[in-house]
């Protein structure tokens, strides 16, 4: 039996990841992410795939991120009708997402239409909120540390990645006829001392490895991100400001809540109205009380009466409307609002209407591609297109890297050495030129590994004959 793969995405950039796996008689694919950010990656979502769909038999998923699901309704209105295996909590966030998403693609494409800005004079979405419901049905979740079968030569077994509620480290033993072959993909690594999830769980072995390099090159991450939020929040308050934070609707809005409840609840910050108005943010943290083993807040979560996702300072804005009536509110306040990079959804109108005063906060709290809003914020820039308009950004901008929900670079190394065997090759994946380049680098410089940074559309043979 020979085994190869194709980058279909995720190499050479923190996007769009996919990696087709190829036994000769059997294909499948790990994740099937939505190319983001600049427009010449966001472009290669309307390329056809470049396989046979009826030769594609399965989906592998890592977690619920659209950059590693955010394709699977476009696969599947092309033809795919094969199982999509996920964690039981990615399953339920996928459906979530995934809606969301369809409902974006929808509106920008009507959006497109109305504005005359489309080279096709009927602009049509990349897929439908219908397309993607009908993604669900072949959804098969799976526990946990518990190994299941996807074909009779392939077992697959999650582990916890850390990063977001059901985000898994995938194992794939590949049972050849003479020779047994381990593949693991780390998917996003979150980070080993997040209060929220679990860390990354260190793996032993294996043959082939890929792994993320998204904070490949940079070590500077906070490790006390709550003092940072306070002072943020101090600073914005003193000004006599509003603080706005973009974040992400899974992972990062929920570690939020928790930072900013422990926060008032020691007395750091006065307590002050929240307003978590993402209604995507909302079902996700809904998410958290039925995924107790998912994650650590079990205990917290047992406190009936007030904890960090349901208390007396926190207001879920669900209506459109009463997002719209924040932008009159005067005085202080926290607005958590997606998208978590300023690329779209209901931040952007709390931006238009925040980002010209002096005296309001801007902190971001994630990574933030090239080419998105969020990026040109921390790079200073000094106005931000915003529904067309060129925006003045007077407000000041922080960054607070230490809520991120990456591993950085020391925590990747510490994860790589976990293996106790060296792999006989390493792909590092999902990160920017310098990101990969860097940690490739540190993985061949100290620990003797054979690194590949595989580029878009490359293929490898990984075993021969096995």
């Amino acid at each position: 039996m020979n085994v190869s793969v194709k980058f279909l995405g995720g190499a050479g950039a923190v996007t769009g990841s996919k990696y087709l796996i190829d036994l000769g008689n059997f294909e499948f694919l790990v994740d099937c992410g939505l190319f983001q950010g600049p427009r010449e990656l966001r472009e290669r979502n309307w390329d056809d795939f470049p396989m046979a769909l009826d030769q594609l038999e399965a989906v592998v998923l890592t977690h619920a991120h659209l950059d590693h699901i955010g394709y699977l309704p476009k696969l599947v209105k092309q033809g795919f009708r094969g199982p999509i295996y996920c964690t039981e909590a990615t399953a339920e966030l996928a459906k979530i997402l995934l809606l969301d998403s369809g409902k974006l693609q929808e509106e920008e494409a009507e959006f497109a239409r109305k504005k005359g800005y489309s080279r096709h004079e009927i602009p049509q979405p990349l897929y439908t909120m219908e397309d993607a419901e009908a993604v669900f049905p072949l959804f098969v979740p799976q526990s946990f540390d518990k190994p299941f079968s996807i074909h009779s030569s392939i077992d697959v077994t999650y582990f916890h990645a850390g990063h977001i509620l059901g985000a898994a480290i995938v194992k794939i033993v590949i049972k050849g006829d003479s020779q047994t072959k381990k593949l693991i993909f780390s998917g996003d690594l979150g980070r080993f001392n997040d209060p929220v999830l679990f860390p990354p769980t260190l793996i032993p072995k294996a043959d082939i490895l890929w792994i993320e390099s998204t904070y490949g090159d940079r070590n500077t991450l906070s490790h006390k991100p709550e003092e940072e939020l306070a002072q943020a929040i101090l600073d914005t308050f003193e000004r006599g400001g509003l603080v706005v934070i973009p974040s992400f609707a899974v992972g990062r809005t929920q570690l939020l809540l928790y930072h900013l409840y422990q926060l008032m609840e020691k007395g750091k910050i006065p307590r002050t109205p929240i307003f978590l108005d993402s209604p995507m943010a909302i079902e996700a943290t809904k998410l958290y009380l039925d995924f107790h083993s998912d994650h650590r807040l079990s205990a917290m979560l047992e406190e009936e009466s007030e904890h960090a996702f349901r208390h007396s300072q926190l207001q879920y804005v669900q209506k459109q409307e009463q997002s719209m009536s924040l932008n009159e509110f005067r005085g202080r306040a926290i607005i958590i609002s997606a998208s978590g990079m300023a690329t779209g959804g209901r931040v952007l109108h709390h931006l238009f209407h925040r980002a010209p005063d002096e005296k309001n906060g801007i902190i971001i709290v994630g990574f933030q591609a090239e080419g998105t809003r969020g990026r040109r914020l921390l790079d200073g820039e000094l106005t931000l297109k915003i529904y067309g308009t060129e925006v003045p950004v007077k407000a000041k901008v922080y960054h607070i890297e230490g809520l991120s929900a990456h591993a950085d670079q020391s925590e990747l190394m510490a994860w790589a050495e976990g293996f106790t065997d060296n792999p006989k090759r390493v792909f590092v994946v999902h990160g920017e030129k310098e990101s990969s380049e860097a940690l490739a680098f540190k993985l061949k410089e100290e620990l003797g590994w054979n690194t590949v940074i595989p580029q878009y559309l490359e293929s490898f043979v990984l075993f021969e004959g096995i």
